[in-house]
């Protein structure tokens, strides 16, 4: 039987599915101003600035000149913990939500280590005595 927070979980799993499909389909079918702007950047490819270009203009020129694989990863990362983070909330113990975040995970990692470090220390210093 699953209790109110896995309820929730599941309720934010889709929920947030639901807007990931809707972001990426107002992104690549209706955004006609991101289109507009790849097109200008693919058409006009300046060799130098313009007098009359503002900030956000060779902002925009710059963002839009990086590659693919960079997008995807800054844009990827943040998406995949959060769906990480709602999925954890469905599982039945409440221990081990938020593990699959990177820094928890991290912290955790390296809290286990430092933990055995501190262990194998106390137990060498231990004299044994023999009888």
């Amino acid at each position: 039987m699953m209790n109110f927070r896995q309820r929730m979980g599941w309720i934010g799993v889709g929920l947030y599915l639901l807007a990931s499909a809707a972001a990426f389909y107002y992104v690549f079918e209706i955004n006609e101003t991101y289109n507009k702007l790849a097109l200008e950047h693919i058409q006009q490819h300046p060799k130098e600035p313009q007098e009359g270009t503002t900030w956000m203009h060779s902002l925009k020129v710059r963002l839009l000149s990086l590659p693919f694989w960079l997008w995807t990863i800054i844009f990827l990362i943040p998406y995949l913990q959060m769906f990480l983070f709602l999925y954890s909330c469905t599982r039945a113990d409440p221990k081990t939500v938020g593990y699959c975040i990177i820094p928890i995970c991290l912290a955790v990692i390296c809290n286990r280590h430092q933990t055995f470090v501190k262990a194998s220390n106390q137990i060498s210093r231990l004299q044994l005595i023999d009888t």
